[in-house]
């Protein structure tokens, strides 16, 4: 077995000699996946498998994970590296097959822990409540079981699931979090997704009355390969498309984010197609309208001081914008290229509205996406 080349070696030599800008910020965070790392390779201290583990945060771009993945690469211990939406995939499939299993959740941890020593997860982010109730103990029993976990998130801890409905019920996984992981916050003020590279152009501003410049180039992605607009099946949903190959899809907006699709979909699509194509993607903007006041049924009347709730109320974009986030984060995370026609620049897709924290990380991502790096495999030349 070759030696495992540590976080440390392996970040001065992307410094050295691969021409990578220092960040202290990035310093930071190598040394406590250093420590783990070495922790990782050396004995059990008196058999005691459970150690801290990394949870790395900060805003887009900041290269996140372009360090944990350079931490995974090297490990030569039994390590799974997943994004967060494909490992809540296994968990609920897992919880679907073992149906009437007693202690579930445990059970589901005793099993990860037979298979895995290290637990890798990308862009850990909770906005559904089903997640944010099985997390806690889950997470608790992982930490238990000795798994150990490394995470990136654009939101520390205390922050995840912060506006979500019945938040109490998420505490137990932000506090087994922040009592296992070493929380490290990385923000070197630059995002190095836009350091210079060679451009490819993904991205066009579409002209009514005017062909698709997508035309061109799905016949140069699909050439000699059969075509079709039959359309495709994802989540037991016929699809509309515009043209398809066998890995190449162009898709209009409208027939894929405003379809009552989940991430899970756009899995099952990124399994299958190796270009996604998408036209007529429109302004996503949406202004905040004013926030609804709740009142349960015995108060429903008149406004009281005790009782009363304010909930935004959502835009029409609001869970097509939610869904075009969800299929640029799974292009992103499995190096597939997204080319884009839309009705304005890039950087007016999404200017004002509730999901404009989550969209800056879309838009970071479809900047990366617009050089020459992106498409080539995680961990050599693309970063984070």
């Amino acid at each position: 077995m070759t030696a495992a080349l540590s976080p440390l070696a392996a970040y001065r030599h992307a410094v050295e000699q691969a021409g990578f800008a220092h960040d202290e910020s990035q310093w930071r965070a190598v040394e406590y996946l250093d420590a783990c790392f070495h922790a990782l390779h050396g004995p059990a201290v008196g058999g005691d498998r459970r150690m801290p583990g990394v949870y790395l945060w900060g805003p887009v771009g900041r290269g996140k994970t372009w360090l944990m993945d350079g931490f995974h690469r090297h490990l030569q211990v039994p390590a799974r590296r997943l994004h967060f939406h494909h490992f809540m995939r296994w968990v609920h499939q897992r919880q679907f097959q073992l149906a009437g299993t007693a202690d579930l959740l445990p059970a589901l941890a005793r099993e990860l822990s037979e298979e895995v020593r290290v637990l890798c997860l990308d862009e850990l982010f909770v906005n559904d409540i089903a997640d944010a109730m099985l997390l806690g103990r889950l997470l608790s029993a992982m930490f238990d079981h000795g798994v150990v976990l490394v995470c990136t998130s654009n939101q520390a801890p205390g922050q995840l699931y912060a506006d979500g409905f019945n938040r109490d019920r998420f505490m137990p996984a932000i506090a087994a979090i922040e009592r296992h992981m070493q929380v490290v916050e990385l923000d070197g003020g630059q995002d190095h997704r836009l350091h210079p590279g060679k451009a490819h152009r993904r991205y066009w501003i579409g002209r009514p009355g005017r062909p698709s410049a997508l035309a061109a180039v799905f016949d140069r992605l699909s050439q000699g390969e059969p075509t079709s607009r039959a359309p495709i099946e994802l989540g037991h949903r016929s699809i509309s498309v515009e043209q398809r190959s066998e890995r190449v899809l162009w898709c209009r907006y409208d027939d894929l984010c405003e379809q009552p699709l989940a991430a899970l979909d756009f899995i099952a699509l990124a399994d299958r197609f190796s270009h996604v194509l998408l036209s007529g993607v429109p302004r996503l903007s949406g202004r905040q309208p004013a926030s609804a006041i709740v009142r349960g049924t015995e108060d429903g009347a008149q406004r009281i001081d005790a009782g009363d709730r304010t909930f935004p109320r959502l835009t029409r974009h609001d869970d097509g914008v939610r869904r075009f986030i969800a299929l640029v984060d799974e292009c992103y995370d499995r190096r597939i290229p997204l080319y884009l026609e839309a009705e304005v620049a890039m950087d007016e897709l999404y200017t004002d509205g509730y999901l404009a924290f989550p969209f800056r990380r879309a838009l970071s991502r479809l900047q990366e996406m617009q050089l020459e790096r992106f498409g080539v495999p995680i961990g050599v030349s693309a970063r984070e």
